[in-house]
């Protein structure tokens, strides 16, 4: 989506980032912006002193930052915003475990914030509950096509990824896909045919 994309495949950084807490301070931090430690950590019920470690250490591995306009213990944070790839295919066994548990993390969290929604649904304005969409069908796609389709919706993000900062009228949305296949290939199915 940015021009810079981040290729994950240190274990070390994937279980940094695969801490709850940690996972939580991004989120954060993304969806309001620049805060404190003590401001995180208020929020998400940690001490002061559990948010400034975590916030360091999402600073040693380039994922926060300091804001401008702090000092000492008043300096905000801010997110790093970049594009994260975890490329499978390139992973250490040891890296594979981390980058496992850290998805299934990010994917049980995905699906909270659904729930979440689902629960308190009736609680938004009508112009936010009608413009909220869920899209589910089946597909019938090459390999080649299904790369195609992700790079599209990525192509389709890109404006609001860029401009993705809190602005009047905007609220932080979630946005998840996923476009799996749904089993394993035949023998025959193998060749791409287009």
């Amino acid at each position: 989506m940015s021009s810079e994309r981040r290729h994950l495949t240190s274990p070390t950084e994937l279980r940094a980032l695969s801490h709850p807490t940690r996972l939580t301070i991004l989120t954060l931090l993304d969806e309001e912006g620049p805060l404190t430690a003590t401001e995180a950590g208020e929020r998400i019920g940690e001490s002061p002193a559990n948010a400034s470690f975590h916030l360091r250490t999402l600073a040693k591995y380039g994922y926060v930052e300091e804001a401008p306009g702090g000092r000492g213990r008043q300096r905000p944070w801010q997110i790093v915003r970049r594009d994260v790839d975890i490329p499978g295919d390139e992973l250490s066994a040891e890296a594979k475990l981390a980058a496992d548990a850290l998805l299934e993390l990010i994917r049980a969290r995905d699906n909270d914030r659904l729930l979440a929604y689902g629960r308190t649904r009736a609680d938004y304005p009508k112009e936010w509950r009608s413009a909220a969409t869920e899209i589910r069908t089946s597909l019938h796609l090459t390999a080649t096509e299904l790369a195609e389709l992700g790079a599209r919706i990525e192509e389709l993000l890109q404006p609001y990824v860029e401009g993705d900062e809190a602005r009047a009228g905007t609220l932080p949305v979630a946005f998840g896909l996923f476009a799996v296949p749904t089993r394993l290939p035949a023998d025959d199915d193998e060749r791409d045919v287009r």
